[in-house]
């Protein structure tokens, strides 16, 4: 008896998504990322529910300030990590025999 395979339709994203993917690459763009600020905009196709929820969450963001401006863009600028938010290489990592361990 053959089993019949049945075809997922890969779904589609909402326009809420669409647009969080957007604007997130548009945060992590090199540029973005180096100056610590970016501007997004809509577009035309954009609904004004997908915007104002990805606005929502946006404002939500701690370390982020958002500045919405005259033209209907936003501009949101971020500072850098602090120095007690600790970031680590792969080079920098070392074994830590178990008596060391503090816990």
């Amino acid at each position: 008896m053959a089993k019949q395979k049945t075809k997922q339709q890969p779904q589609e994203l909402s326009p809420f998504e669409k647009l969080g993917l957007r604007v997130s690459s548009m945060i992590n763009a090199p540029k973005a990322q180096l100056e610590r600020q970016v501007t997004i905009h809509r577009l035309d196709t954009d609904p004004d529910e997908a915007w104002e929820g990805v606005l929502e969450l946006l404002v939500e963001t701690d370390g982020l300030e958002m500045t919405r401006n005259s033209d209907g863009t936003v501009t949101l600028r971020w500072d850098r990590p602090a120095d007690d938010d600790v970031q680590v290489r792969n080079a920098e990592l070392e074994p830590v025999a178990e008596d060391e361990a503090a816990f």
